[in-house]
C-alpha cells in the first residue's frame, strides 16, 4: 500500500461514532471518508450540484486501494480517505452529530453540515443514477 506522508486526524464525537457504527456489521468494518459529488464509485450524486463540498462515510467489506490514507481518530475506527478528499481538509477536523445529522468541521468552520453514512452495496448505483444525477 502506498501511504502518503500526510497525517490526518479527526475528533469523532460519541454521537457521531454511534451513527457510523449503525452502518457497520461483521463484514463491513472498514470506513472511508469520501467525497459525495459524483467523483467516485461510492457517490450517487452527479453533475455540478455538489462539487467538492459534500462528504460521506461509507463502510466497506475490504479496503479500497484508492483510499490509502489512514485517518487517525479517537473512535477506534479503521478509517481511510483518498488524496482528492484531502484538498478540503484543514487542521482541527471534528465530526459531530446533532439530531442524527453528521457535520464535518475544522478550525475554520463547517466543511459539510449534512454528511451521510452508508454501507457500500455495489448494485445500488445504476447507470441511470449517474446519467440523471442521482439524488441531485
Amino acid at each position: 500500500m502506498n501511504m502518503t506522508e500526510k497525517t490526518i486526524s479527526i475528533n469523532i464525537k460519541p454521537e457521531a461514532k454511534e451513527l457510523i457504527e449503525k452502518k457497520m456489521d461483521k463484514d463491513h468494518q472498514i470506513v472511508i471518508l469520501a467525497l459525495d459529488d459524483g467523483s467516485n464509485k461510492y457517490s450517487k450524486k452527479g453533475g455540478t450540484c455538489t462539487i467538492g463540498d459534500s462528504f460521506q462515510f461509507v463502510t466497506l467489506e475490504k479496503l479500497d486501494p484508492k483510499y490509502n490514507i489512514k485517518i487517525e481518530n479517537n473512535a477506534g475506527l479503521d478509517l481511510y480517505t483518498a488524496e482528492p478528499e484531502t484538498t478540503y481538509f484543514e487542521p482541527g477536523l471534528v465530526l459531530n452529530a446533532r439530531a442524527s445529522t453528521l457535520s464535518l468541521s475544522s478550525d475554520s468552520g463547517i466543511i459539510d453540515g449534512g454528511v451521510t453514512v452508508s454501507q457500500y452495496e455495489p448494485e445500488e448505483v445504476t447507470a441511470d443514477d449517474l446519467k440523471n444525477g442521482g439524488q441531485c
